[in-house]
């Protein structure tokens, strides 16, 4: 008959084992650094027209400024992300302006290109899923977005303000050990949808201007790749911040008629989204702010695309002012 104290003694041991190498997994996890990977290198030299400068800014205006844009220098030279879970860390966006030192003056085209394709900086440093990435943006789109970024625009002409690095925690760094990953290049050309079908271009703006990413259930369950797949996709539920630090749920964007839009007007939609109103009230609330730069019949594309993927039931309470 084994020894009930032996067991013990045994059983102690291991969960003493398991809980020194867990110990072990935390501090080497928590005082490294963020993964690094090797750098494709793309020759890649973007013309800048005064069209894709044009739709770079409008690009950017909805994609970049709210993370990057300062309130101190007027110029897109980098912020304190009040809105990314606390969870995640102290996050501070880059100066992203063409300043050789402390922007991205001296980076290359194709060096921009992988990094908001792929995610991966031109060091191979990693850029945790707080950066926006575009794997399924047009090819188009990316071009004016760099065609915009070189351009003698004020919003990134060369600001010398140094950046503040992040302080990514625990959560982060594990995520992108074991769940993150960088972003591959795409095989074929993307193309941008005809404006004239307006389920594809509503879909293709709902996915790449991220509105699918905090209106889905969490950030940390995104499928960016195949933004049909994430958990809760546009049921809303979502917890960004504001710049208090309280948590603002977002809405229900899908056709549910009661908790979600399947009572909503196109016209109700396109003026919540572009001028922040509803019903003569203040429809949004930071992190969402209006996307003037939209235009009506784009504002209504994705409108008409929300309308017709699965409703979900999902009742969210309004924090403060927040959701319409």
């Amino acid at each position: 008959m084994i020894n009930r104290k032996k067991i013990i003694k045994i059983l102690g041991i291991a969960v003493l084992v398991i809980l020194a190498l867990g110990l072990i997994g935390f501090i080497t996890i928590n005082t490294g650094d963020l993964p690094s990977y090797e750098v494709e290198q793309i020759d890649l030299q973007v013309e800048r027209t005064p069209e894709r400068v044009e739709r770079g800014k409008k690009l950017a205006l909805m994609l970049c400024a709210n993370c990057h844009k300062s309130t101190e220098t007027g110029a897109l030279t980098g912020t304190r992300m009040h809105d990314a879970p606390p969870e995640f860390g102290e996050i501070h966006a880059p100066n992203i302006t063409q300043d050789r030192t402390h922007g991205i003056g001296d980076w290359t085209d194709g060096e921009l290109l992988y990094l908001l394709r792929t995610g991966v900086k031109r060091d191979g440093r990693y850029a945790p899923p707080y950066m926006a990435k575009f794997p399924t943006m047009a090819d188009e789109d990316l071009y004016s977005l760099i065609a915009f970024l070189r351009s003698d625009d004020p919003l990134v002409a060369a600001d010398p303000t140094p950046d503040r690095p992040s302080n990514p925690f625990f959560l982060t760094k594990l995520l992108c050990k074991v769940a993150w990953k960088p972003f591959p290049l795409p095989n074929e050309p993307i193309a941008r949808p005809d404006t004239s079908d307006r389920l594809a271009l509503g879909k293709y703006l709902a996915h790449n201007l991220d509105c699918f990413s905090c209106h889905s259930a969490d950030f940390k369950t995104n499928n960016f790749l195949v933004p049909e797949q994430s958990p809760g996709y546009f049921g809303g539920g979502n917890k960004p911040l504001n710049r208090e630090g309280q948590v603002v749920l977002t809405s229900n964007l899908t056709p549910d008629p009661e908790t979600g839009i399947g009572k909503w007007s196109e016209e109700a939609f396109i003026k919540a989204v572009k001028y922040g109103l509803k019903e003569g009230a203040p429809a949004l609330q930071y992190p969402m702010t209006p996307y003037t730069a939209l235009s009506d019949a784009e504002a209504g594309a994705i409108f008409h695309y929300l309308k017709t993927i699965p409703p979900i039931v999902n009742k969210v309470e309004r924090t403060v002012e927040a959701g319409y």
